[in-house]
């Protein structure tokens, strides 16, 4: 058991402190153990390059904040009705949730670039908000589903033969007890979002520029410090929002453990 835990925090850790070094080394020759020469270069070239950081990240987060509050509503409505509900089409409307993942990405994106192309919404903001949506909504809606199916019906139906509005009963009862699943199902979409390359390109048209947009070329052009920068900056900033989402847990008293990762 120990051998398989340490196989996987090497995994794990490995490549995250690889990516740490690189963004401060500017040679680090083979078979060198050491690097030969350190630099900032990487990160000089984020915040004061061609490109500066500030507005392409704004610009990446208001996307997938607005793709997070998207799937929330969408989400839970849709796992509301497939767990609740019968309806005529059930079977295929949960088919259609899954179908992002079964359809190839490239396959995806070069339809939707098409479709939104046509309706006015090709290299606009609200067209990549849309795209990205689709493709964070199964796994907000996986989650979302799961969770209502655990919350079950019963403290609702309580609340209303006590004489609760349907509004104190959303407020005060429906929302609190998946609260732990909408913010799960809100930081998934958001880090699917914050990586859409591929999708950002073809339905941005190339004027939309995200993070994960100006980070690529770096990735492929193999300048290792630069692509290290980046690649910390996007670690970095992800892992805020699975911090703010822990600490919101906390203070409403949803995680009993004071540990920050169990």
């Amino acid at each position: 058991m120990r051998v398989f835990f340490g196989i996987y925090l090497l995994v794990v850790f490995v490549p995250l402190s690889t990516i740490a070094v690189w963004a401060f080394v500017d040679r680090w020759p083979w078979p060198n153990l050491l690097p030969s020469a350190l630099s900032t270069r990487g990160l000089a070239e984020i915040f004061n390059g061609h490109a500066p950081i500030g507005g392409v990240l704004a610009r990446s987060i208001l996307i997938a904040v607005a793709v997070s509050v998207l799937c929330i509503v969408i989400a839970s409505l849709s796992a509301r009705a497939l767990v609740f509900y019968e309806f005529l089409g059930k079977d295929l409307f949960r088919f259609a949730t899954i179908l992002p993942f079964i359809v190839p990405a490239a396959v995806f994106a070069m339809g939707i670039q098409v479709a939104f192309l046509r309706v006015g919404l090709g290299g606009t903001m609200l067209g990549v908000i849309i795209a990205h949506t689709v493709v964070a909504l199964p796994y907000a809606i996986g989650i979302m589903t799961d969770v209502m199916a655990a919350a079950g019906p019963r403290l609702e139906e309580q609340s209303r033969v006590l004489g609760a509005s349907r509004r104190q009963t959303l407020v005060h009862v429906t929302v609190p007890s998946l609260l732990p699943g909408i913010l799960a199902s809100a930081s998934m979409a958001y880090i699917v979002s914050f990586s859409q390359y591929f999708l950002t390109l073809l339905v941005g048209g190339g004027s939309m520029k995200t993070f994960a947009v100006v980070m690529f070329p770096f990735l492929s052009s193999g300048d290792r410090t630069i692509a290290a920068s980046y690649s910390l900056v996007f670690l970095v900033s992800t892992f805020a929002v699975f911090l703010l989402f822990e600490w919101i847990l906390k203070k409403l008293g949803m995680r009993e453990t004071r540990s920050l990762f169990l």
